[in-house]
């Protein structure tokens, strides 16, 4: 019963006032940066003050998302990441590297203040909090972002629906 008590004082379902900490972390694939991606990361970029750190998914961390062979290459997704936080927060030092595994920098970066999660990966953000409290580095806040809609039909908008969209338009492009 302890745990659930310790889960609710570090879950924040209502975002923080911009500013609010001095570094943060988050991740995602950000394949074919669409909107859901940037009201992700402009949330993420209003909470921080200084520093943004954002590890995105690569190698293994790609292999059960549909239709993974037409990811765009890491080091694309990276830069579109970068340069959106630049468009929105120039000042902000931003941070991009692949991660491999769930967990990325979040769980070896001391000077973190809070993780950045949508209500899906909110398990994520405690479970890098156990990973951070088993390596005796502090707890981060966890700061849940709600993700945009697409349309009226209350699915969220995500890149595998672009993804699938992309390989059926390329199937009825091929000549019968």
């Amino acid at each position: 019963m302890k745990m659930a008590i310790l889960d609710e004082s570090v879950v924040n379902s209502k975002i923080s006032p911009a500013n609010s900490y001095g570094a943060v972390v988050l991740g995602g694939t950000f394949d074919r940066l669409h909107d859901g991606h940037r009201l992700f990361l402009k949330a993420s970029a209003e909470l921080a003050r200084d520093r943004i750190v954002i590890g995105v998914c690569d190698g293994p961390m790609l292999t059960n998302k549909q239709f993974a062979e037409l990811i765009q290459p890491v080091d694309e997704r990276m830069r579109n990441v970068e340069a959106y936080m630049k468009s929105i927060k120039p000042e902000l030092v931003v941070q991009t590297e692949p991660i491999t595994d769930p967990y990325g920098p979040s769980i070896v970066d001391e000077n973190l203040e809070a993780i950045v999660v949508s209500k899906e990966t909110l398990p994520g953000g405690l479970s890098v909090n156990k990973k951070r409290a088993d390596r005796g580095l502090s707890q981060l806040k966890i700061e849940v972002v709600d993700l945009v809609s697409e349309g009226s039909s209350g699915d969220k908008l995500s890149s595998s629906t672009l993804r699938k969209l992309e390989a059926e338009k390329a199937k009825n492009e091929q000549p019968a």
